[in-house]
């Protein structure tokens, strides 16, 4: 039952192109960097990283400059550097829209929810309607019960 309206706003055409711009603006300044496509397997069975792991990262990586004796000779000190500002960049990034993709479902989820519950209080209503005959509410009725995204019963076979 709707208690509360928590948000009542739109979203132009002009404010959607406008957020699709910038996103597809976003896409071309890192099209250079945003090149791998990971499957879950792939994903699972890397190393991962945090904020510790940045620090340790940042820490072993200046050791090693310092210390090149220490580095065994495959190790690609410049490479490891590379790699280490690149994600440390794309961390601080990825911190902001993380941000604004939480604000964004958090948004739908309760704009939805309020939708979802104003739907579901008419079609318990014309339900209602359609017991007590009233005119065009069957038809409602059906038409909504087949789009209905519940649990569809299922009849089990005869024995």
């Amino acid at each position: 039952m709707i208690e509360k309206n928590q948000v009542s706003a739109e979203i132009t055409a002009a404010q959607s192109t406008a957020v699709m711009q910038n996103v597809d603006n976003i896409n071309n300044v890192l099209k250079d960097v945003l090149t791998i496509n990971l499957t879950t397997d792939d994903r699972s069975h890397m190393l991962k990283m945090g904020d510790k792991t940045l620090a340790f990262l940042q820490k072993a990586l200046e050791y090693a400059s310092q210390n090149m004796a220490l580095c065994p000779t495959f190790l690609s000190l410049p490479e490891a550097q590379k790699d280490y500002e690149l994600a440390a960049g794309l961390q601080v990034i990825k911190q902001r829209v993380s941000a604004l993709l939480r604000a964004i479902e958090d948004a739908e989820m309760v704009a939805g929810s309020e939708a979802y519950d104003a739907a579901l209080i008419f079609y318990n209503s014309v339900k209602g309607a359609a017991r007590s005959n009233i005119g065009g509410s069957q038809a409602i009725e059906n038409d909504l019960k087949n789009r209905f995204p519940g649990r569809r019963r299922t009849t089990l076979p005869s024995a």
